[in-house]
């Protein structure tokens, strides 16, 4: 289906080719360059750039040439920073395009010419005098790079020689091995027997479909879904078992040779996070746990079953069990405004702008990228792509993308390119909190069965954002504590481990079916190590800061939207805090949980 009467009430349709697709629901790559020879200009500038950098290899000893230095490269990483998005917008946005392929190629080996050529620059650094590197800190002619400089002297003790690092780097082709088997195993080999519904009808299994079909009605379905499922993992238990003890052992290796404890101490402190809060998140989740159970106890009760089992805890609680809502893509975006409402008008005004400007790739078609993101390009605009339909989930990916593009957008405006990108541990907070905003803006107009829909979708948001995510990062803390003892981990000892770890998070209410036990193994965050927490900690973030909005007072508003102007000029605790958030402490996950308490309470009465 193409068109009906203009562009604004076109029917969307993943079988269309993209050049159906009408022009005002693509994004405008053209305001990055307005032709692909302006690009190929820009790749034969930063060329030349990158070969200027050369000589300043072996000569950063004094001042003059350390600030020539850091504005060439900071110069390169502009222009990288929107040639390759230039690409691959393009080839994300049809993957049958040649061009956007052959462009793409060509971003990515400059990408990589780059950091091979830039790699001289830390260990020079670090091999001067620290009392040279505290003056340049406070130098004003360095104030675009003073966070970059006090990050590196933090990180000094665990740098290596040159020589060292340099062996390192080698290495981490060969030590990505365990990842790379890991998705090509899930990937390509990794198969699902087919299952039928109630009906007896087929229906096929993947990793993409999981999730779907856990949240259908037709229970036959979700049992047979997850079956097959975790069946093909449980073929592959030992071998998945032994790719993620290489992994952790990789880890270890890694961090122990910069002089780490160990690998959580290592990934902490990449973002100079204490692991008291690590410690702080999992004690606070776990002494919240019987609201969990409760959740759980509500969940058998509803749906009527002798025993809840892991394929019945996906399915909402609304009386038809699915869906309350439609919602054309032009009312998504005005809903989302009404909703952010508390942000203020110069808020409203950009975020309007914003979804009028060509940011938004709106629709399915043949060869685009699954799923939802946003891409910040500094000096430009973010994009963010999308795969619309006309559900509730839809509003929401909306709100969630469009917070991590004003996040991008107000940081760029507000801070010099070395300053502006915002950290992992940051990421997700400005997306979560326009979700916060869109819940309860959309609860206060429901109907009692929306409200219902509504309520669930929010527990069941904490369930699988703070309290899994936690747990994730409770077994993760447990099986590397093993490799840093020296052993390794049999997929007995983790199959036993992740079992007593459901019977702990989900209470009496809920059966651990045996093939839950390998859950674990179909996890990619876990070659990520202790990544997952940042989920959790993320979430409660942006409960706290949505709850600051919805007060109303204007103080602490605007100290919000200095924390998306902030990006990355500090760490992150600082910049939370500094905002009103202090996740050093158990307040803010404790404010999560409470409202988990009491939407279930408002969930209960009104079931």
């Amino acid at each position: 289906m193409k068109k009906m009467l203009n562009n604004l009430q076109f029917i969307p349709s993943g079988n269309l080719s993209r050049n159906d697709v009408p022009n005002v629901h693509k994004w405008h790559v053209y305001d990055i360059y307005a032709t692909q020879k302006f690009w190929e200009d820009a790749v034969s500038e930063t060329n030349t750039l990158l070969a200027k950098l050369a000589p300043y290899q072996g000569t950063l000893k004094t001042k003059a040439a350390i600030l020539a230095c850091f504005n060439l490269v900071d110069k390169i990483s502009k222009n990288l920073e929107k040639i390759y998005p230039y690409a691959k917008l393009q080839k994300d946005a049809d993957g049958t395009d040649a061009t956007a392929q052959i462009l793409t190629g060509k971003a990515e080996v400059l990408l990589a010419n780059s950091g091979n050529a830039c790699a001289f620059v830390e260990p020079e650094l670090l091999a001067l005098p620290e009392t040279m590197l505290k003056e340049l800190e406070i130098d004003p002619d360095f104030k675009d790079y003073t966070h970059y400089l006090d990050n590196l002297l933090r990180q000094r003790q665990h740098v290596l020689t040159i020589p060292e690092e340099n062996l390192l780097a080698k290495s981490t082709l060969a030590a990505g091995a365990p990842e790379e088997i890991f998705h090509t195993l899930v990937g390509a080999d990794l198969t699902f027997a087919d299952v039928k519904d109630k009906d007896g009808k087929p229906a096929k299994v993947s990793e993409g479909s999981y999730l779907l079909n856990m949240t259908s009605p037709d229970r036959i379905l979700r049992k047979n879904t997850f079956t097959s499922l975790m069946t093909s993992y449980r073929q592959f238990r030992n071998t998945l078992a032994a790719s993620l003890t290489a992994k952790a052992r990789t880890s270890y290796f890694y961090a122990t040779s910069r002089k780490y404890a160990d690998t959580r101490a290592a990934a902490l402190d990449e973002e100079n996070i204490p692991a008291s809060l690590y410690d702080n998140l999992l004690a606070t989740v776990e002494k919240n746990l019987p609201a969990l159970h409760d959740y759980m106890a509500l969940k058998k009760q509803v749906l009527k079953v002798d025993e809840l089992h892991p394929y019945d805890i996906y399915l909402p609680l609304t009386a038809k069990g699915g869906e309350t809502f439609h919602f054309t893509f032009e009312e998504a975006k005005a809903t989302v405004l009404k909703a952010l409402q508390p942000l203020g008008d110069t808020y409203l005004d950009d975020i309007q702008a914003a979804m009028e400007g060509g940011w938004i790739d709106t629709y399915e078609n043949k060869g685009k990228r699954s799923g939802a993101y946003s891409w910040g390009v500094y000096g430009v605009h973010p994009y963010v792509l999308l795969n619309f339909q006309p559900r509730y989930n839809g509003v929401t990916t909306l709100a969630h993308e469009m917070g991590h593009a004003m996040h991008s957008y107000y940081s760029s405006q507000s801070q010099p390119h070395s300053k502006a990108e915002y950290t992992i541990f940051c990421a997700e907070v400005a997306s979560t909190t326009n979700e916060a905003l869109l819940l309860e803006f959309m609860l206060k107009k429901a109907d009692r069965e929306q409200k219902i829909f509504l309520l669930n979708q929010f527990l069941e948001a904490v369930r699988t954002t703070v309290y899994r995510q936690t747990q994730f990062a409770e077994l993760e803390m447990i099986f590397h504590n093993k490799i840093t003892a020296g052993e390794m981990l049999t997929a007995d000892y983790m199959e036993d481990l992740w079992h007593k770890l459901n019977v702990k998070y989900y209470g009496e209410a809920f059966t651990v079916d045996k093939l839950l036990d390998c859950e674990w193994s179909r996890i990619p965050h876990f070659y990520t190590p202790f990544y997952v927490y940042k989920y959790a900690t993320g979430y409660s973030a942006a409960t706290a800061f949505s709850q600051n909005i919805l007060s109303r007072d204007q103080t602490k508003v605007k100290s919000y939207l200095n924390f998306l102007r902030a990006g990355g000029s500090d760490y992150s605790l600082n910049i939370l805090k500094t905002a009103g958030v202090d996740l050093t402490t158990p307040q803010p996950v404790q404010v999560t949980l409470d409202k988990f308490n009491a939407k279930l309470a408002e969930l209960k009465s009104l079931l």
